[in-house]
C-alpha cells in the first residue's frame, strides 16, 4: 500500500479524488490537510469531513491549512465549484471534528514518523507544503515524494492565458516548493500534472451512467444540457446522487466557457499517479515559476533542454490514456458506492 498525506482544495475534482482514493485499496491515507483555494480553508476541511463521513471512511485527520496565500490576496472560485465548493451537492454536516493541530504540523510529524515511505498529494495551492518546508527544511527528504496537481507546460491556462489554478493562487509557495525539492534522486523527484495532461481527463456524461450502473444505483441517470441548470438527482445511491449533482454545477461551468458538456477531472488523475506513476509518460524538466511578469505572474516555465544550465527538478506528466484511466476511476468509486448501498 501507498502511506498517503494529501494537501487539498476540496472542491468538485478533488472531491473525485479523494473518493478514488478511498476507493482504492492500494492507498493509505494518513491525513488530509486543507487550503483555501476553491473555497476557505476551514469549508475545504468540512468538505474532507464530509466525503469521509458519507463512505464510512475509517477516522483520518483532518487538519485546517493556511487560509490566505503567502503575500497575494485570496482568490477563490464559486463561479467553478459552486459557493460550498462542491457544486450542487448539499452533504450531510458532518459530525467528524476539524484536527487542533495545523497543516503544517502535520506534514512535518508524518513525514518523520514514515520516513521516505509517504507519498504527499497536493491538489490545491501549495501555500501549505511551502510553510512546511520553511518550518522543516529536511521535509523533501524526509518523503518519499510529492505529486503535484499544478501548472501548465506548453498548453493555455485556465486562470490567466498561461496559469494554472493552483499555481495561480499562490505562485510565490509553488516557487518555494520548486526550489526546495530540487536536487533530489531522479527516483525522488517530484511528479508534476499540469492542464497540458489533465484537460485529456474529460468526464462526459456515459461516464456518469457507467458509474450508477456499476453501483446499482437507480435511475442510472446523468445530468443532460437540456435540463434545468441546477437539477438535482434522483439516484437511489447517496454517493452517486451527491456526486452527480456536484458533476452537473461542473457540466455547466464547462458549457458556460463554451468547453462543452463534460468536466476536466484534474485532480483524479493526479492521485492515480500518486499511486503509480506508469499512468503517466514522464519528462525530465526544470520548472520555475514566473512572480513579476506583468501578465504572466503564476506562469509555470520548463526548460526542457538545459538552457538554464540548471539539474532537472521535477517529473512533468506529457501523456497519459484518458479512457484507461476512466476504467479505473468508475470501477473504484463505483464499487465504493455499491458496498455504501442504498441507505441515507
Amino acid at each position: 500500500m501507498t502511506k498517503l498525506l494529501l494537501d487539498v482544495d476540496t472542491g468538485i475534482d478533488d472531491s473525485f479524488a479523494l473518493l478514488y482514493l478511498l476507493g482504492s485499496p492500494d492507498a493509505e491515507i494518513l491525513g488530509i490537510s486543507g487550503t483555501a483555494g476553491n473555497v476557505s480553508a476551514r469549508q475545504v476541511a468540512l468538505n474532507n469531513l464530509a466525503w469521509l463521513e458519507l463512505v464510512g471512511a475509517p477516522e483520518i485527520e483532518v487538519c485546517l491549512g493556511s487560509e490566505i496565500p503567502l503575500i497575494q490576496p485570496l482568490k477563490t472560485s464559486p463561479e467553478t465549484h459552486g459557493p460550498q465548493g462542491i457544486g450542487w451537492a448539499e452533504l450531510p454536516a458532518p459530525t467528524r471534528r476539524i484536527s487542533d493541530r495545523h497543516a503544517v504540523e502535520l506534514w512535518s510529524d508524518v513525514a518523520r514518523r514514515h520516513p521516505g515511505e509517504v507519498v504527499g498529494l497536493i491538489t490545491g495551492p501549495l501555500t501549505n507544503l511551502a510553510l512546511a518546508v520553511r518550518k522543516d527544511p529536511e521535509l523533501p527528504r524526509l518523503l518519499q515524494r510529492i505529486v503535484i496537481m499544478g501548472g501548465t507546460f506548453d498548453h493555455p491556462g485556465n486562470t490567466t492565458p498561461t496559469s494554472e489554478w493552483n499555481i495561480a493562487v499562490d505562485p510565490d509557495a509553488a516557487k518555494i516548493v520548486f526550489d526546495a525539492f530540487s536536487g533530489l534522486p531522479e527516483d525522488r523527484r517530484p511528479i508534476v500534472c499540469g492542464l497540458n495532461v489533465t484537460e485529456t481527463i474529460a468526464l462526459r456524461p456515459e461516464h456518469v451512467i457507467r458509474l450508477a450502473e456499476l453501483a446499482r444505483s437507480t435511475p442510472a441517470e446523468a445530468p443532460s444540457p437540456d435540463q434545468p441548470d441546477g437539477t438535482r438527482s434522483t439516484a437511489s445511491s447517496p454517493l452517486i446522487r451527491h456526486l452527480t449533482d456536484a458533476i452537473r454545477f461542473y457540466f455547466e461551468f464547462h458549457r458556460d466557457w463554451n468547453w462543452g458538456w463534460f468536466a476536466h477531472l484534474h485532480d483524479p488523475f493526479a492521485a492515480a499517479v500518486a499511486l503509480d506513476q506508469n499512468w503517466a509518460e514522464l519528462r525530465a524538466a526544470t520548472v520555475d515559476v514566473e512572480l513579476t511578469g506583468t501578465l504572466t505572474r503564476g506562469t509555470t516555465i520548463a526548460d526542457w533542454d538545459g538552457k538554464w544550465g540548471r539539474e532537472p527538478n521535477v517529473w512533468v506528466a506529457v501523456r497519459t490514456d484518458p479512457e484507461r484511466f476512466f476504467d479505473v476511476l468508475i470501477e473504484r468509486i463505483g464499487l465504493l458506492a455499491r458496498r455504501l448501498g442504498r441507505a441515507d
